[in-house]
């Protein structure tokens, strides 16, 4: 995490950024019932009750507990059901099992909320530097869990055959406006609705990491060398249209295509399309947070595991980046661009506009081929929150950029998204890369 000097502005700009993030997650949540709110859909999600819990736990522990002399803990039988992974905050509720807690309610979690909520914003003036830090990196563990929240929902709502709507449905995207590509450096790529322009990456030594600008995660540093050799990405992301091509091409039962724990993986779930596709009489439908939608060919793909991507990859004659190459060629980007989640109300991607490297950050996260380890040097944070990041490094592959669900300004270059293989309920597609 990145140190600031304290001053009057730091306070001022945390205390907007605490209640900017805390009324964007009560706005997420404002449409849930208590049901709603409750359910688990899988052991990889959490209900939404949880998450706003959750989160609030963490301002609870980690600065008004250990920093705010005389304060209360709100119930202290909670801690034990809102912790996460910390294991030096002792045991907790069992993940798989967070969608049995019917008690608390909504409402009594909403009361929490608003009690902590109250206390941070008494006690931020008097914080000392090293609250503030934890407050600044308690936001941005909320924004993190408000596109987690998002994940978890759609995958809620999924689970019920009404297939209900959390919010109405926008515009479908037309993709009018989009930059007519030509085919150069295409060879050797099937054919697909719009072929891709191939913009050579950067080679020879290149840094990655975070800089020491602004806030960032312990897993972003330090930032080190790194030797590229001679690539190519795609300017934009794979659609829809094209993975169509790649199932109506027997993509995913062709074996050849596959790693051998994808191709595992494959036949234990019988997957034949991303989550949340559904084939009709009319044709293809994806389920989102607004509802039953046919899929529109000309948006990203999206909830694909790091297996399909690879497979995709491989079927298109073509590789994902490495992470080097994807945060190298998007260091000069604005990572607040792009299709990013600014307010409540239906997050979807949306089909490529403009021209050059597109889509770097918004839309969906991007697979990349590099597994999710420390870096050079790494050390992770002091004290029980640097159980944050760390011991998560391994088996796990990075995803850059962003995604529709990813609040405004939280990401960067050196973002480290973090995923197994095989999970896909997130915001994840992908960008072709080849070697030269």
């Amino acid at each position: 995490m990145a140190t600031h000097p304290r001053t009057h502005f730091e306070n001022d700009r945390l205390s907007g950024d605490f209640g900017a993030t805390r009324a964007l997650s009560s706005a997420i949540a404002a449409p849930l019932s208590d049901a709603d709110a409750t359910i688990q859909p899988m052991p990889d999600a959490s209900p939404a009750k949880w998450h706003l819990a959750h989160t609030t736990w963490f301002f609870e522990t980690f600065v008004l507990r250990d920093h705010v002399p005389g304060y209360r803990v709100f119930d202290a039988r909670w801690p034990f059901l809102f912790n996460s992974y910390y294991n030096g905050e002792g045991d907790r509720h069992a993940r798989p099992r967070r969608g049995m807690l019917s008690r608390p309610a909504l409402d009594e979690v909403l009361a929490y909320r608003d009690h902590v909520d109250a206390a941070l914003a008494g006690a931020l003036p008097d914080l000392p530097s090293e609250a503030l830090i934890l407050v600044e990196l308690g936001i941005h563990h909320e924004q993190q869990h408000q596109e987690l929240m998002l994940m978890d929902m759609k995958a809620a709502f999924a689970e019920n055959p009404l297939a209900p709507a959390m919010w109405p449905a926008s515009p479908q995207c037309s993709g009018e406006g989009r930059n007519p590509v030509s085919q150069d450096g295409a060879a050797g790529l099937r054919p697909s609705p719009e072929h891709i322009n191939w913009i050579e990456g950067r080679s020879g030594l290149a840094h990655i990491g975070h800089d020491g600008r602004g806030f960032a995660f312990d897993c972003e540093g330090p930032r080190h060398p790194l030797l590229l050799a001679h690539h190519a990405l795609a300017d934009r992301l794979v659609t829809n249209g094209e993975w169509q091509d790649f199932m109506a091409d027997g993509g995913y039962a062709r074996s050849e295509y596959w790693l051998s724990d994808g191709w595992a993986w494959v036949q234990a779930e019988g997957a034949a399309a991303p989550l949340y596709w559904r084939e009709g009489a009319g044709g293809w439908q994806r389920f989102g947070l607004d509802g039953l939608q046919p899929v529109d060919p000309a948006e990203p793909v999206c909830h694909i595991s790091y297996y399909e991507a690879d497979a995709y990859a491989r079927w298109a004659g073509a590789r994902l980046p490495t992470e080097g190459e994807w945060e190298a060629a998007a260091a000069t980007l604005d990572p607040g661009a792009g299709n990013q989640l600014d307010a409540a109300g239906p997050v979807r991607p949306l089909a490529a506009t403009g021209s050059g490297l597109r889509q770097m950050f918004g839309d969906v996260w991007e697979w990349t081929m590099s597994a999710y380890l420390p870096y050079p040097g790494f050390k992770p944070a002091e004290g029980t929150v640097g159980e944050y990041n760390g011991k998560f490094m391994c088996g796990q592959f990075v995803l850059k950029g962003a995604s529709c669900a990813t609040p405004r300004g939280h990401s960067r270059a050196s973002y480290r998204n973090f995923f197994y293989p095989h999970q896909r309920w997130m915001f994840s597609g992908l960008r072709l890369a080849k070697s030269l």
